[in-house]
């Protein structure tokens, strides 16, 4: 096991910018999980590997008796086995063997509803197919294949479906909503569409019998650990999840090894991993292809969240390629219980949604914080590469009006422990070939974004720097090849922000606009020729001249 070690003891209190220190990962030990040689083999218990048999009696009893008897393996050899949900147990090590499929089952009454957490609140969902709690010293390893069954879960939209697929689909049977362009596997599926909040545990509605109607909606997950000590998964193939794909929760120790998961491109909610409320983590040499956000950062949403008071901390996620999602490496938006001392290096996003992504709202409050990035690429990124955002899932706050250069005013609102903040950040070595938008920082009103910075960075994409509501922004030896040049950068309500070392393509229409009035302070540019834009500096209404400086090359 990697020793690889606790928090460096920050940049900020030496005064130092972050970009200039040395990302050497200084974490506590990840306590490893150790397992007993002695081996359960599945078919001494009556498991079957034609492919038809229903093997979960025979794989269950194995893993209660490894788990019985002190601990061990249980090997699931080659072939193909069939299976519904599982529970694991302490000390016991689900090995499947180079050749091995275990197949889920696609009968949704094979999974009971239960209570357990989903995104971040107490809530009632199908227990996730292989599942467990307050365990210790426990692993899923080897070179073998899990296939979650998610087709007979996921909802499935018209447009994106071929249309002799669509029409195979509607025949099969399940339902259709009422415009006729999405498909569900049953009445419940589509009943659960219905409910605000589908799921979530209320005063009204407490019980797991509360939930029945809409059973079929709420779609499981494929592995949680939950309250887990010491979990090793490696090697193995997670693919077709109904849900999230690997979820340990509120657990300590996760070594996450050699991973793959493949989840189709518009396969709902299927993120790859997401670690919530994890003390002391590993992530390393994983491939993700997820429906939805890829590695993810999470520790509960909104008051439940902040109560729980678990942050995710003390991860060190490296050398993973992400070949499509929502987002490449997260955090959020369900961060209530915080986030912080993350090191992240050596990642690879080729066609995800969004590259680096920061999400929160208000009412989530949590502090995300001590956050380090580095040797990150990306390849055709519909959205941004890098973005920070406050206003997840809401809309934009601050939209420009046609034809104007100015942003109308976003009041603030009182802070309170619902504010959510976002600090301590630092990226470096950070390349990207096509997005939508290099970099887009969004803060609140009430809240700036802050102590951002990015060094060594090539963005090429439609558009370059957005930084709104922010403070102390530091852009280093950053060029950003945006194809749309009025302006290069746009700083809005920002102070303290400085980019150094810029470049650009040249003949820009506007290297610099910086807006906001009162809130537009100590925008600096330096080490960079402003001599290429048609007109290096553009400040808004009420800006101050003196609010932005240029230092001469």
């Amino acid at each position: 096991m990697t020793n690889y070690l606790p928090i460096l003891a920050l940049l900020v209190s030496a005064g130092l910018p972050a970009a200039a220190q040395s990302f050497t990962p200084n974490l506590p030990k990840v306590n490893p999980t150790e397992f007993r040689p002695d081996t359960f083999n599945i078919t001494k218990y009556g498991a079957v590997p034609d492919g038809l048999t229903p093997s979960t009696q025979a794989l269950q009893q194995a893993i209660d008796a490894c788990g019985q008897q002190g601990g061990g393996v249980v090997l699931v050899p080659r072939g193909h086995w069939r299976t519904a949900g599982l529970t694991m147990r302490s000390n016991v090590n689900l090995h499947l063997a180079l050749g091995a499929l275990l197949q889920f089952s696609a009968n949704r009454a094979d999974y009971p509803l239960i209570k357990t957490n989903w995104e971040g609140l107490a809530a009632v969902r199908n227990q996730a197919l292989i599942y467990g709690q307050n365990l210790e010293n426990v692993a899923i390893t080897g070179r073998g294949i899990l296939d979650g069954a998610g087709e007979a879960w996921w909802m499935v939209q018209k447009g994106r479906t071929p249309e002799g697929e669509w029409k195979q689909l509607v025949a099969s049977g399940g339902v259709l909503n009422e415009k006729q362009d999405r498909w569900y596997p049953s009445a419940q599926s589509l009943a659960g569409t219905k409910v605000k909040e589908a799921g979530v545990i209320t005063e009204e509605k407490k019980e797991v019998k509360d939930f029945e109607e809409i059973k079929d909606y709420l779609r499981p997950d494929f592995l949680v650990l939950d309250g887990c000590k010491r979990i090793l998964l490696e090697g193995v193939t997670f693919q077709n999840s109904p849900a999230w794909t690997i979820h340990p929760m509120m657990s300590q120790d996760v070594v996450v090894r050699g991973v793959s998961v493949l989840n189709g491109p518009y396969t709902p909610n299927t993120d790859a991993l997401d670690l919530e409320s994890i003390n002391r983590g590993l992530v390393e040499n994983c491939t993700f292809s997820a429906g939805d956000d890829a590695i993810c950062i999470k520790s509960g949403r909104n008051e439940q969240g902040r109560q729980r008071a678990l942050p995710t901390e003390n991860i060190l996620v490296r050398n993973c390629t992400v070949y499509r999602g929502h987002g490449g490496f997260v955090i959020g938006s369900e961060m209530s219980g915080g986030a912080r001392n993350i090191w992240v290096q050596n990642l690879t996003f080729i066609g995800t949604d969004i590259g680096l992504r920061f999400k929160t709202t208000r009412g989530r409050g949590g502090v995300v914080e001590n956050i380090f990035i580095e040797n990150v690429d990306m390849k055709d990124i519909p959205g941004e590469a890098i973005l920070f955002d406050m206003y997840y899932m809401i809309k934009d706050p601050t939209p420009q009006v046609a034809g104007s250069k100015e942003r109308p005013v976003s009041p603030a609102q009182p802070v309170g422990e619902g504010t959510p903040a976002f600090r301590k950040i630092s990226m470096r070595n950070v390349t990207c070939n096509g997005a939508r938008t290099a970099m887009l920082v969004r803060g609140l009103p009430e809240r700036a974004i802050e102590d951002i910075s990015l060094e060594n960075a090539v963005l090429q994409a439609d558009k370059g720097l957005v930084c709104i509501e922010a403070n102390r922004i530091s852009l280093k030896n950053v060029s950003l090849l945006s194809k749309n040049t009025d302006p290069v950068m746009e700083v809005h309500n920002s102070q303290n922000i400085t980019l150094d070392g810029i470049k650009y393509q040249p003949g820009a229409a506007v290297l610099l606009r910086a807006s906001g009035a009162d809130k537009a302070k100590d925008i600096k540019l330096s080490n960079t020729d402003v001599t290429q834009a048609k007109l290096p500096v553009e400040v808004g209404t009420g800006v101050k001249k003196k609010a932005v400086s240029v230092a001469k090359k």
